[in-house]
């Protein structure tokens, strides 16, 4: 067992934080002071580089795999983290829970297949709701669930070929927000962060492939600039923070106004 920690320390579960937004969320959560768990799915390597990092500053973490499209693999994912959380803090609870695991990319409706609607289904709607009924009895009353969501569910961010990829998060939106009328009695903080385009490896790294794309994003946003991870994570920090303790049952758009 980690001895530098205490039994108090609070303690986040940050789904899909081996790149990007659930890797920057992570990194911010640690600088203020949270134990992290880490969820990968593929990338065990960068998983665990986010790890080290996160020690490297003083702060604490482990990394744990879990596959947000096989449900059936949620109830063993919960004893794997019940004894990660004894044995790295002398925990029993979470004080926070971070669903940002997931996956982008286009697909017009006419080509959509219902393959394809069930990944996204299965991965961005289907994975975090039942995650988060598997996960709750760990979370701590007046704890946060925090839901990444997307610019893309709202008017202005219409693209074509996104209708499952939004619908999806449209529904994670409907979703908490009632998950905040009933976790209200255990003082369980419930919202959504919608991000707007952001610099990841979503869509098959399409910003690193195809470099023009930042600079038409930047001139449909207010700030004039395509936002990086940390914009994000920050955000998502406080969300899960005590300084956050009267904000529950929002959607919050963090997007540089972009789409305005």
């Amino acid at each position: 067992m980690n001895t530098t920690q205490t039994a108090h320390q609070p303690i986040a579960l940050v789904t899909g934080a081996s790149a990007g937004i659930g890797r920057g969320a992570a990194l911010e959560i640690a600088r203020r002071g949270t134990g992290v768990v880490l969820t990968y799915r593929s990338r065990a390597e960068e998983a665990e580089k986010t790890v080290a990092e996160i020690r490297e500053h003083g702060g604490s973490a482990r990394a744990l795999h879990l596959d947000l499209a096989e449900s059936a693999t949620f109830p063993a994912f919960v004893a794997d983290l019940t004894a990660i959380l004894r044995d790295e803090w002398d925990a029993d609870h979470l004080t926070a829970l971070v669903n940002n695991g997931g996956f982008g990319g286009a697909r017009t409706f006419e080509k959509m297949t219902e393959a394809a609607f069930d990944a996204y289904y299965r991965t961005l709607l289907h994975g975090p709701y039942f995650l988060t009924q598997a996960v709750l009895p760990l979370i701590a009353d007046g704890g946060s669930i925090v839901s990444v969501s997307s610019s893309s569910a709202r008017p202005g961010d219409t693209e074509p070929g996104y209708s499952a990829y939004a619908g999806m998060k449209a529904g994670l939106i409907a979703a908490s927000r009632y998950l905040a009328k009933e976790l209200g009695p255990r003082g369980i903080r419930v919202n959504t962060l919608a991000p707007g385009p952001t610099r990841t490896r979503i869509a098959g790294d399409a910003f690193a492939t195809y470099p023009e794309l930042a600079d038409g994003i930047a001139a449909r946003t207010a700030l004039g600039r395509l936002g990086e991870p940390a914009d994000i994570g920050r955000v998502i920090a406080f969300l899960v923070s005590d300084e956050a303790a009267w904000i529950t049952g929002e959607d919050i758009q963090v997007a540089g106004g972009y789409a305005l």
